[in-house]
């Protein structure tokens, strides 16, 4: 779940911050201050200082609310959160509910917190005599469901397929191939897709709350309707900027989806494959040849340990051999990775290999000779 920043949320703030400093002020002369803060719990280590000082400043105003009953009398609640959902739009589900009274107070402390991108989709039963916090923490962890299916990132469709198979929801693989093979007709995404496409890349990633009835129509439905959340303006201006269309953007990011072990290191592998397409160097990326390998005798539908002979099959897909990016998306990549497309890290860097600890980490390197040197040994 992604974070939504409110710039004029934090002006407010900003405008309480006087407030807040008299309120430490008089925390401090009553001995009250360290008591206070203790409620608020660790802030998110990713916040910005001004962000921290600010949200810190107006929780602590509030933090003898925080670990008391929200609603003591009102008794169990039972909450489903739509995948794509915002930390806002929980926090007025919970109010509609008659849990949650202050809905901005709410949003404050899960954004101070950390605790608005963990946001998991699902069903969740909550309970009146719970505390801010503890709905808070519990939001972080769905209950287990047998109509919730978890599609991980990097799947391709067909794994995707396999896992409806197993799942015992009526919608069967089969169906899912089907009604992902093209777009649906007048949906958003039909008019960003060329001829003879599958929606393979747009079938976004996440955990989807199913009814028992649900079709593989329904799904499909979802899931490109949680992609098209996720794809805002600002988002889609980046990839027109770096001059690639949605497609190209999401093809592009299927492949650092597969690339990727470290999260961190997204950024970094999105510029190594600008760099390349922009001075016409073949990408060279094992994903793609594994994609068009497909399914392996094992079940496995990504070879591991590619062979020079897999690495001259003849395949469009084969970035080894043919040049720019391979005919479509290869899997189906997360928000992470789509940001990676739309704001990579700026190095000069055109080759990238496996470190040699075996932590997942790459090494990156400008020239070739310093690519060879990075070989394990």
């Amino acid at each position: 779940m992604r974070r939504r920043r409110s710039s004029a949320g934090l002006i407010l703030l900003a405008a309480l911050l006087l407030v807040c400093l008299a309120a430490a002020a008089a925390g401090v002369a009553a001995g009250l201050l360290p008591d206070r803060l203790a409620n608020l719990g660790v802030a998110d280590p990713n916040l910005q200082p001004h962000e921290r000082l600010l949200l810190g400043g107006y929780l602590m105003l509030q933090a003898g609310s925080i670990d008391q009953p929200l609603k003591p009398g009102l008794g169990a609640v039972e909450l489903t959160i739509e995948p794509g959902s915002s930390a806002r739009q929980v926090a007025a589900s919970l109010a509609e509910l008659g849990l949650v009274e202050d809905v901005e107070l709410f949003v404050r402390y899960l954004h101070y917190r950390g605790l608005d991108t963990g946001i998991e989709a699902g069903r969740y039963s909550l309970d009146g005599g719970m505390t801010l916090d503890q709905v808070a923490r519990a939001l972080q962890s769905a209950e287990a469901s047998a109509s919730m299916l978890t599609v991980p990132e990097g799947w391709r469709r067909e794994q995707v397929a396999d896992l409806l198979d197993r799942s015992g929801l009526p919608a069967s693989g089969q169906a899912f191939l089907a009604a992902s093979q093209e777009p649906p007709a007048g949906s958003w995404v039909e008019t960003e897709l060329p001829a003879g496409a599958s929606l393979e890349g747009f079938l976004f990633p996440d955990s989807y709350q199913l009814a028992e009835d649900s079709t593989a129509e329904e799904l499909v439905a979802t899931m490109l309707e949680n992609l098209d959340r996720r794809l805002t303006p600002a988002l889609r201006r980046a990839f027109t900027d770096r001059g690639l269309s949605l497609f190209q953007a999401v093809t592009l990011a299927s492949i650092i989806e597969r690339e990727a072990v470290v999260a961190d290191e997204r950024p970094q592998i999105a510029s190594v494959f600008l760099n390349r397409l922009a001075l016409g160097i073949k990408l060279d990326a094992d994903p793609t040849v594994q994609y068009a390998l497909g399914r392996q005798p094992d079940g496995n539908w990504w070879k591991s340990g590619l062979t020079f002979a897999d690495l001259e099959l003849d395949s469009p897909y084969n970035t080894y051999r043919f040049p720019g990016l391979p005919p479509g998306p290869i899997a189906n990549p997360g928000l992470a990775s789509l940001e990676a497309v739309a704001q990579p890290a700026e190095t000069a860097f055109l080759y990238f290999r496996a470190a040699c600890d075996g932590s997942g980490r790459h090494q990156f390197a400008v020239t070739f000779e310093q690519h060879q040197a990075n070989a394990c040994d």
